[in-house]
């Protein structure tokens, strides 16, 4: 099982990125997956998280800005960010319990407790 997020960078307040996790090992299709970060000094954060089923869960901070996807025939998730601020600077990474959870509540608690199996991160520094 791998997991290799990328795409993090230097953007401005207001700016956009799109980070990519690619995968393998394992059915992307399948499985539920998240995105999650962490600052220093901080606590780890469920940003967004996806169920087998395609229900969706967003931490409040991002809600409405960000969107988790994933491209099953490219075995990669991916992670849309808009309208970036100062407080959204952290280590990005991407996760998964490598198992069929479905639907909503799935989804909040992933985002909650964590998931199993995580990548290395991609760091995301938004600062004009």
């Amino acid at each position: 099982v791998q997991l290799q997020a990328s795409g993090g960078g230097l953007v401005q307040p207001g700016g956009s990125l799109t980070l990519s996790c690619t995968t393998s090992g394992f059915n992307l299709d399948s499985v539920a997956i998240g995105w999650f970060r962490q600052a220093p000094g901080k606590e780890r954060e469920g940003v967004a998280c996806l169920s087998s089923d395609d229900a969706t869960y967003y931490g409040d901070s991002v809600k409405g800005r960000f969107t988790i996807s994933r491209d099953n025939a490219e075995n990669t998730m991916y992670l849309q960010m808009n309208n970036l601020k100062p407080e959204d600077t952290a280590l990005y990474y991407c996760a998964t319990d490598m198992a069929r959870e479905d639907g909503s509540i799935s989804s909040r608690l992933n985002c909650q407790y964590g998931m199993t199996h995580r990548g290395k991160g991609t760091l995301v520094t938004v600062s004009s």
